[in-house]
């Protein structure tokens, strides 16, 4: 028999996707925030729709300049992930302070995280939803991969201090091109 579940851990049990490290940058100065609450919406081009709270300083660096990318580390990243999201860039310079390097972008000023397997460059699609929900559309507008993490053990936020690592692939019959 099922129980009841309460309601403030309900996203724990619908988590999205790895986390993900946002950066940003505005009037020289750049910022990145940790940030699970995330999906596709489009495949071509791209969307990814995500949430960032207003009382995060990612979110007015974002509004104002339209732009971030999205950085999608290893578990090899977990402590510098977890103290981007412990802490905030208004007080720190958070590449500095966890040891992380920026790298040029080709499609928008704010910087990669060269540490992480991925990158996807990004401008903001929409914001309307932003106002109310702190909602955002992405397009991806450049993505990068290191061809050398041929498996990526991403981490996953199920709340309040848990993660867990993704683990065995399996390929399953898709129609999926």
């Amino acid at each position: 028999m099922k129980r009841s579940f309460p309601l403030s851990k309900a996203y724990t049990l619908v988590e999205p996707g790895p986390v993900v490290l946002v950066s940003t940058a505005h009037k020289g100065r750049s910022n990145l925030m940790a940030m699970s609450w995330h999906t596709m919406m489009e495949f071509e081009p791209p969307l990814i729709g995500c949430v960032i709270s207003a009382g995060n300083h990612s979110f007015g660096m974002i509004k104002a300049s339209r732009e971030c990318v999205i950085n999608i580390p290893t578990v090899e990243l977990a402590s510098q992930v977890v103290g981007c999201g412990n802490t905030s860039g208004r007080a720190i310079d958070k590449f500095a302070a966890f040891g992380l390097t920026r790298a040029k972008a080709s499609a928008v000023a704010a910087p990669l995280v060269a540490e992480c397997y991925a990158n996807l460059e990004c401008r903001v699609a929409d914001s309307r939803q932003a106002a109310r929900w702190n909602f955002f559309v992405l397009e991806v507008l450049k993505a990068r991969v290191d061809p050398a993490c041929k498996d990526p053990k991403t981490i996953h936020h199920r709340g309040r201090g848990r993660f867990m690592v993704a683990g065995r692939s399996i390929v399953l019959p898709s129609r999926m091109k």
